[in-house]
C-alpha cells in the first residue's frame, strides 16, 4: 500500500479523533478528563495487545540496545507527553470553537513545525532545506485550509488564546511526529512506539490531573453512558501513531503533513457528511479548500516524497 495513501488516511484519524475527543470533553465539561480518558483506553488496548505480539517485545528490546549504546537521547523517549499535551489541548478547545476552526489553527501549527523539524533533519531522512518549492507548497496548504472554513468564521466565537493553542496543538504533533519516526527507527516495530507513546502521554495526564486536584482546581465528572463514538478515541489514536511513526521516517515530516492535511479535510467533508453538527453545511468553500491542499501537496510533496537514506558519518 502507498505510503501517501496511508498519510492522507491518518489525516482522516485526527478529523474523527478530533470530533470524538471534542464531544467527550463537551459531555464531561472537563478537557483534561476527556483526554485521559481517551489516551487512557488506547494504552489498554495497547497493553493487553502486547503480551501476546512477539513484534511490540521485539521493539522493546530493540529500543533498550538503541539507549545502551547511545543510539538515540533518552528525552526523545518521552514523545509521548507531548500528545498528552495535544489532546488536553484539542479537548479543551474544539468544544469553544469548533472543528473547522480548530483545523485551521492545528494545520497551521503542524505545517510551520514540519518545516522546521525537517530542515534540522530530526528524521531518519536527514536534514531537508526549506526551497522556495516546500515553502510555497506550505503557504498553499495553510490558505486553502483557510479557505476551506470561510464561510464558518465567526467574529464573535473566535478567541485569540482559542486560535493560538490550536497553532501550539499542530506544533507538538508536528514535533512529536519527527520523534516517533526517530523512535521507530530504532525500534523496528511501530506498535512498540506507540506503546511508548501512550504509557508517557498517560502518565503526563495523571500528574497533570492529580496536580490539579491536589490545587483544587479539577473535579473529576462521571463518565456519560454514550454515544459509543465518543470512546474511540484511545482506538484511533493507537492506529494513528502506528501509521505516523513508520510513514514519516520514509516521507519526512512536510511530506506526511502535506498528504495528512488533504486526508484531514476529505475526513472532515466526509463528517459532515455523514454526520453532521447543528448549524454544519457542506460548501463549495470546503471543497475549493480541498482542492487547493491537493493542490500544495504535488507542488511540494509528490516531488519529494522518496527520501534518500542518511549518510553514515
Amino acid at each position: 500500500m502507498r505510503l501517501d495513501f496511508l498519510a492522507a488516511l491518518s489525516g482522516v484519524m485526527i478529523a474523527l479523533q478530533a470530533r470524538a475527543n471534542g464531544e467527550l470533553s463537551h459531555r464531561l465539561d472537563n478537557g483534561l478528563q476527556a483526554a485521559l480518558v481517551s489516551f487512557s483506553s488506547g494504552l489498554i488496548i495497547i497493553l493487553l495487545i502486547t503480551p501476546f505480539s512477539r513484534n511490540i517485545k521485539e521493539g522493546i528490546s530493540n529500543l533498550r540496545r538503541a539507549i545502551s549504546r547511545k543510539e538515540i537521547a533518552r528525552w526523545k523517549l518521552f514523545a509521548g507527553a507531548l500528545g498528552g499535551s495535544f489532546v488536553a489541548i484539542q479537548t479543551q478547545i474544539v468544544p469553544l470553537i469548533g472543528v473547522a476552526i480548530y483545523s485551521v489553527a492545528f494545520i497551521a501549527g503542524q505545517t510551520a513545525m514540519s518545516l522546521i523539524v525537517d530542515r534540522i533533519g530530526l528524521t531518519a531522512g536527514g536534514k531537508k532545506p526549506i526551497t522556495s518549492r516546500r515553502l510555497a507548497a506550505a503557504l498553499i496548504t495553510v490558505l486553502a485550509v483557510f479557505v476551506s472554513v470561510l464561510d464558518r468564521l465567526n467574529a464573535n466565537n473566535l478567541s485569540k488564546i482559542a486560535i493560538l493553542g490550536g497553532c501550539l496543538s499542530g506544533a507538538l504533533v508536528g514535533f512529536r511526529s519527527a520523534l516517533n519516526g526517530e523512535i521507530n527507527e530504532h525500534s523496528h516495530q511501530s506498535f512498540t512506539t506507540s506503546l511508548l507513546n501512550f504509557i508517557t502521554g498517560t502518565s503526563f495526564l495523571v500528574i497533570l490531573i492529580v496536580a490539579e486536584l491536589i490545587l483544587g482546581r479539577n473535579r473529576l465528572s462521571p463518565l456519560p453512558s454514550g454515544p459509543w463514538w465518543i470512546y474511540t478515541g484511545g482506538v484511533i489514536g493507537v492506529i494513528y501513531i502506528a501509521f505516523i511513526s513508520t510513514i514519516v521516517q520514509h516521507l519526512g515530516v512536510l511530506t506526511f503533513t502535506l498528504f495528512s492535511v488533504g486526508g484531514q479535510l476529505v475526513g472532515s467533508l466526509i463528517i459532515d457528511l455523514v454526520s453532521p453538527t447543528d448549524g454544519v453545511r457542506v460548501s463549495a468553500y470546503l471543497i475549493t479548500g480541498i482542492i487547493m491542499t491537493y493542490a500544495g501537496v504535488i507542488a511540494g510533496g509528490v516531488g519529494s516524497s522518496r527520501v534518500k537514506k542518511p549518510q553514515k558519518r
